[in-house]
């Protein structure tokens, strides 16, 4: 990492300090931003001083984005209607692929954007692809790698299987994009479908504030991590006065997993995506309860994304593949990666300038600037305190007044993860977007 790159980090760190500092008091606090309590257990506040997600593009293949709300708008690049070629916004009633989009990419809105839903990549773009939910994967996991993504969001999934979706995913991992899919929100095993049986692919199950695995999480051996599922305030809303909504499902788990992905990627553009699943492995966690398990687990896999260690903590690259089963027909193509994509040395340098940078100098830096601010902080407060009366927006409700997020979700979907569907395969006819 040059010198330059780390003094980026450490001027971000003190802004990223100054803003928290310039934040509504907890009275005032909009209850929207505080209801995602996944934030603060994936310690955002913290990995945001080092990745945003800049510069990467995750494609979310779900069914449409709504490109004109408010939190986030501006994180949208153009993208594709694979239903009927038309706009990438959802149908009436459908707001899955918003509210995936806004858990990976979410900005707010507001002041600061301290509104709102926040994502965990809040400078990542999504490219949003509409597709329905027996439709073949095939075409879209091959647009989204065609325009550049680096990630790929699919919290969907089917009992049918597809060899032209089996070697999309190929496709994908040969030109280095990871594949992230929801296990389901059956609660069952062997249920875990497709993509999420595909080689190659990230399957990722659900846990709830504890580390526990969620009920609802179906479970197999190809689960490879876990993420937060359960109570998950996303964007997307049947009330345009209130366009949020809360569910749980190993949707908005595989959300994270996808958003984490883009901050690894973003800090460490020389790791594979193989490379990338390692350093997620390497750092998960367990609750108390699975301690001592053999891993991977069939419900857990190897643990909770942790994303500020999977930042920091010194991890060898690994091999190409990393913890990704490898499609047999790239089985013969994975041999361990040299210092062309990073070695472990460069690493260590690396991380120990960062950590100085970060941990050390940035501080200083802050305390140089509060100064600077605090005056533009009381503006602020004082601003806002002689705004419009409570009760004119959620930002500004009654204190103790609960949002209304209500059932948002069709019944029986949990997060909206499609009941487990036969989509096409290859001894079936298979729609507009296959054979």
């Amino acid at each position: 990492m040059s010198f330059f790159r780390a003094a980026r980090i450490m001027s971000g760190a003190a802004l990223s300090g100054a803003l928290v500092l310039m934040s509504a008091s907890p009275a005032d606090a909009d209850r929207v931003r505080q209801d995602q309590w996944a934030l603060e257990y994936l310690q955002a506040e913290e990995v945001w001083k080092i990745s945003q997600g800049e510069g990467v593009t995750v494609a979310v293949i779900d069914d449409g984005v709504e490109t004109r709300h408010q939190d986030i708008v501006g994180n949208l690049l153009e993208g594709k209607d694979f239903i009927d070629g038309g706009s990438v916004e959802p149908d009436q009633g459908e707001l899955h692929g918003t509210a995936m989009s806004s858990i990976i990419a979410g900005h707010g809105h507001g002041s600061g954007g301290g509104e709102g839903i926040r994502g965990l990549a809040p400078k990542a773009k999504i490219l949003p692809i509409r597709n329905k939910d027996s439709g073949s994967l095939a075409e879209p996991i091959i647009y989204a790698v065609d325009q550049g993504a680096s990630v790929i969001n699919i919290s969907l999934g089917g009992t049918g299987s597809s060899q032209d979706e089996e070697e999309a995913v190929v496709y994908a991992l040969k030109n280095d994009v990871l594949v992230v899919t929801a296990s389901g929100n059956d609660g069952k095993p062997g249920m875990i479908g497709f993509p999420g049986e595909y080689p190659g692919v990230l399957t990722v199950g659900a846990v709830g504030r504890d580390g526990e695995i969620w009920e609802g999480s179906n479970y197999g051996p190809q689960v490879m991590l876990t993420a937060p599922g359960v109570g998950i305030v996303s964007a997307g809303g049947k009330s345009p006065e209130f366009p949020y909504h809360k569910a749980s499902g190993t949707s908005d788990s595989t959300a994270y997993v996808s958003a984490t992905a883009a901050l690894i990627r973003a800090e460490y553009p020389e790791l594979t995506a193989g490379q990338v699943a390692n350093r997620l492995v390497k750092t998960a966690g367990l609750p108390e309860s699975a301690k001592g398990i053999s891993l991977p687990d069939e419900k857990y896999g190897y643990g909770y994304i942790q994303p500020l260690a999977a930042l920091t903590e010194d991890v060898p690259a690994g091999s190409k593949y990393g913890p990704l089963e490898v499609p047999e027909s790239l089985q013969s193509s994975s041999p361990e990666i040299g210092s062309e994509h990073g070695s472990g040395a460069e690493t260590d340098s690396s991380n120990t300038l960062k950590r100085i940078l970060v941990f050390v100098v940035a501080p200083v830096f802050l305390l140089l600037v509060i100064g600077a601010i605090v005056f533009a902080m009381v503006r602020a407060s004082r601003r806002k305190k002689n705004a419009a009366p409570a009760g004119t927006g959620w930002s500004g409700a009654p204190q103790g007044q609960q949002p209304p997020y209500g059932q948002s979700m069709p019944p029986g979907s949990a997060d909206g993860f499609p009941p487990q569907q036969q989509r096409p395969n290859q001894n079936q006819p298979s729609g507009p977007w296959g054979s």
